[in-house]
């Protein structure tokens, strides 16, 4: 089975959840309706961490 989990500073159960080897997102009010495969999810926070994602 494969889980997922979503932030816990959010107020609402509107959010995005990740699943836990960070392989891929879905919308939490929609968990059925699919999710998209995120390759470079891992790195993508690394960077953003470091302070080197600059928007």
């Amino acid at each position: 089975m494969t889980s997922w989990r979503k932030s816990t500073r959010t107020n609402t159960g509107n959010c995005v959840e990740v699943r836990n080897d960070l392989a891929a997102l879905r919308d939490s009010k929609d968990r059925d309706g699919g999710s998209l495969a995120a390759g470079s999810l891992r790195s993508f926070l690394r960077a953003v961490k470091s302070g080197r994602f600059d928007r």
